[in-house]
């Protein structure tokens, strides 16, 4: 290309694009703003009703000049209203149903992702220079505590009511009584809440992270529940003694050094019959299918900073968060699985819910 040929950008064009740009990298910001908004319980405080910023700082037992500076981009960052002549904040009560309370509609504790995955940035920046990865212990033990805070709500709102009832016979076989695993089970949440809907049935979490197999039991020994173990195992070599009637994968497999290896023994663990529950993220395979799905940067980005880069780190396949429907259908094809239905997780947009059995 001639200097004649040089695209001379559209000006306005460039400011628009600044301006986009700008608009991203404050909303980076405001991220750690909510993030310290929810640790510190400001938000739930601000949520009792409108105050100014001393009376903010003295419900929730913090120092005024930190709440008002904090309110300062609560406000201009859209998230509080200001009444100047009062001085009084308010958080709109619909804005308050999306950052408090103990039900899936809190997104607060989903902040907490963006300074989580920044801390890796220096070992994600040599990835891409040399190959390789950020292994998972380098994101512990932050990461257990995080994912167990995003996924908890979802859970005990969502899995028995809502998710179990989209595979037909699935609740009923639980409640006549069923070996029953979870690969992946992370701190185990899911068959907690299993395990004491379904006493009849026998579950066994199983997963590589010690840390957040210790919360489990914790967790499972508070509840009392004796139809409950887990083992520290690489899902991987998924090799039990007994077959199991139910699997459950929830937004396991692709973040595993050897996704199609886990699908394999997930299929050979499961009776003739056995049905297999595969929860991940609401993706095309195809980046072109992506553009306009509101989810589709933040899969990529959190791929990128972690799901990718910790099986890339054991020399895996990397398939990340946005690996889609389409190679997740043909790689449980490839497995022996038979016809696999996928609907999208009800309360749970980030997701899909994958059902599939083998065959008899």
């Amino acid at each position: 290309m001639t200097t004649s040929d040089t695209v001379v950008p559209d000006r306005r064009k460039v400011r628009e694009f600044a301006r986009h740009l700008f608009g991203v990298y404050t909303s980076g910001v405001l991220t750690f703003m909510i993030d310290l908004g929810h640790r510190t319980g400001l938000f739930d405080a601000a949520a009792a009703g409108p105050t100014d910023s001393a009376g903010l700082a003295e419900r929730a037992g913090l120092e005024e000049r930190y709440v008002r500076e904090w309110l300062g981009a609560m406000v201009t960052g859209g998230i509080m209203t200001f009444d100047a002549g009062s001085g009084h904040y308010t958080l709109p009560p619909e804005h308050a149903a999306a950052l408090t309370g103990d039900g899936s509609k809190n997104m607060a504790p989903m902040a907490a992702m963006v300074p989580l995955l920044g801390r890796n940035l220096d070992g994600i920046e040599a990835a891409f220079r040399t190959g390789g990865g950020v292994p998972y212990s380098a994101f512990s033990p932050h990461f257990t505590g995080v994912m167990d805070q995003l996924n908890r709500r979802p859970l005990d709102e969502l899995l028995i009511d809502a998710w179990l009832p989209l595979v037909p016979g699935l609740a009923e076989r639980l409640a006549a009584g069923a070996r029953v695993a979870d690969v992946g089970c992370g701190t185990g949440h899911a068959l907690v809440l299993l395990a004491a809907a379904f006493p009849a049935s026998t579950f066994t979490g199983y997963d590589i992270a010690e840390d957040a197999l210790d919360r489990a039991r914790a967790e499972a020994a508070a509840a009392g529940l004796e139809n409950l173990t887990f083992e520290v195992t690489d899902v991987a070599a998924f090799r039990p003694a007994e077959p199991f009637d139910v699997v459950f994968a929830i937004d396991a497999v692709h973040d595993q050094a050897d996704p199609a290896a886990v699908l394999r023994g997930v299929h050979d663990a499961l009776v003739p019959g056995g049905t297999f529950v595969m929860v991940d993220m609401a993706a095309s395979s195809d980046l072109e299918a992506n553009v306009g799905n509101p989810f589709a940067a933040w899969i990529y980005s959190i791929s990128t900073l972690h799901c990718m880069t910790v099986s890339l780190a054991h020399d895996g396949a990397g398939l990340g968060a946005a690996w889609g429907r389409e190679l997740a259908t043909r790689m449980l094809g490839d497995a022996g699985f038979g016809e696999v239905t996928v609907q999208p997780a009800p309360g749970q947009a980030l997701n899909l819910i994958y059902s599939t059995q083998r065959p008899a």
